[in-house]
């Protein structure tokens, strides 16, 4: 089967095509990357022209702040534009969300008509910001979410202005044209299997993917010091709620001085970001969450203790009665407790690390996830 795979933001497509890969398809991922963290693509849409020439850059810039037009995703369109005459024929695509080819919204809707007319069915995916996720959490639904802190406080609302533009009725009107062609609409975790199906949406959670082949699992051993390693994306340091590990480590530096190392990087490419923690026992990801995102998932299939979402709505979903994660709590006192307890014991570190390995290996072996997909596709 040949499936084509829009958009990626934190390499759930790379990772899916390698399952559908191994299985047989033929796979095309169509992306901008990301930004910074450089996912790879097979036919970039990334901006170019607005970002690699200083007077067009002015230019973009000047444009913004006079009129609120962002040329940038203008240049994603014209690119996704001349790649339509390639994206033919395909027997299943799927858009990683609503906002998949980020330009503008009706410009979107405009692309995405042309190549469904030219390919087969489609899907819908739901693993990050999307209409009615954003809508769930604005109603205060969870008892924490990415939008707990905007909440609290709305002068934050420019750091929320991605997440708040799923609410404004162009993005709302492609998500309900999407929704209406999609022939499945899927959740990747329970953050978002939670507020699609509290909202009336049949959306099936498939996990997701990891490939447990390329990454490695790496024997963690203590000799000295406990190594914590965190990595900051500013662009999403308030959701992630990151000001709590950092109030936390800043404890646990005075706590045990000569008994632990810190390491903590900011925006760094993907491909270096994964190989920075090879060293770190425990790997601080974010609070405010239920589930583990894509990182997370990484750090655990490597053999590092997450500090992420880990929920008992997590726990209950996959039956586990051993932790295979550190459920982040938005409280400094609490992490830094629960980072006490494990340098003070560091058995703890190993059996979690092999606890969350072979987590990953049953639940999001990328094989077994693509298999899971194909059977939502109707396609197996």
């Amino acid at each position: 089967m040949k499936i084509l795979l829009v958009g990626e933001y934190s390499r759930l497509h790379n990772s899916l095509k390698e399952g559908l890969t191994a299985l047989g398809h033929d796979v095309i991922v169509v992306g901008t990357g990301d930004g910074f963290k450089q996912y790879g693509t097979d036919y970039s849409i990334a901006v170019k022209l607005f970002e690699t020439y200083s007077l067009l850059r002015f230019v973009k810039r000047i444009v913004n702040k006079l009129t609120k037009f962002d040329l940038a995703r203008t240049e994603k369109g014209y690119r996704f534009y001349r790649l339509l005459p390639l994206l033919k024929g395909y027997d299943h695509i799927q858009l990683i969300n609503s906002d998949a080819l980020e330009t503008h919204p009706a410009f979107a809707q405009w692309l995405l008509k042309k190549l469904f007319e030219q390919n087969g069915t489609m899907s819908l995916l739901v693993c990050g910001d999307e209409t009615p996720v954003i809508d769930y959490c604005l109603a205060e639904k969870f008892k924490y979410s990415i939008l707990t802190p905007y909440l609290k406080d709305k002068s934050l609302k420019k750091q929320y202005a991605y997440s708040l533009k799923y609410t404004h009725k162009n993005h709302r009107e492609l998500f309900n044209w999407l929704q209406r062609r999609a022939q499945s609409i899927i959740t990747s975790d329970i953050d978002y299997v939670i507020p699609m199906q509290q909202t009336g949406y049949t959306a099936p959670l498939i996990p997701n993917p990891i490939n447990t082949d390329t990454i490695k699992f790496i024997p963690l051993t203590i000799t000295n010091k406990v190594v914590i390693f965190l990595g900051i994306n500013r662009n999403s340091y308030v959701k992630k709620g990151i000001k709590y590990f950092e109030e936390a480590l800043s404890i646990i530096q005075e706590k045990y001085p000569t008994n632990v190392e810190i390491i903590v990087t900011e925006n760094i490419p993907y491909n270096e970001y994964i190989k920075l923690y090879d060293t770190a026992h425990i790997v601080l990801d974010q609070v405010f969450a239920y589930d583990q995102g894509y990182n997370a998932l990484e750090a655990m299939a490597k053999g590092k203790v997450v500090f992420t979402g880990a929920e008992a709505e997590f726990t209950k979903h996959y039956n586990l009665t051993e932790r295979v994660a550190v459920n982040a709590l938005p409280d400094t006192d609490a992490l830094v407790k629960e980072l006490s307890y494990l340098i003070e014991n560091p058995t703890e570190i190993i059996t979690t690390a092999h606890r969350a390995r072979a987590f990953i290996e049953k639940e999001h072996d990328y094989i077994k996830v693509a298999k899971k997909y194909l059977e939502v596709w109707g396609m197996n």
